[in-house]
């Protein structure tokens, strides 16, 4: 659960811009744009797994060593 209760008013200015500039990029079809950023997070996902696989990889040959501050 997050720290602070109270949204910063700057974030909703900045996700209000990226929506309208999500769906300018379409052309204003709403539904291109979700689909759109559908297909994108699912590319994301897919990248993330991947980097995953590759640490776990790495850190069970030794080849990675975790941070200890």
């Amino acid at each position: 659960m997050p720290s602070h209760s109270q949204p910063n008013p700057d974030e909703g200015d900045d996700l209000e811009a990226a929506v309208d500039q999500a769906i300018a990029a379409c052309d204003g079809d709403m539904r291109s744009a979700v689909r759109a950023l559908i297909v994108a997070n699912n590319y994301m996902e897919s990248e993330v797994a991947e980097l995953m696989k590759a640490v776990s990889q790495a850190y069970a040959r030794g080849r990675f060593h975790p941070y200890s501050g």
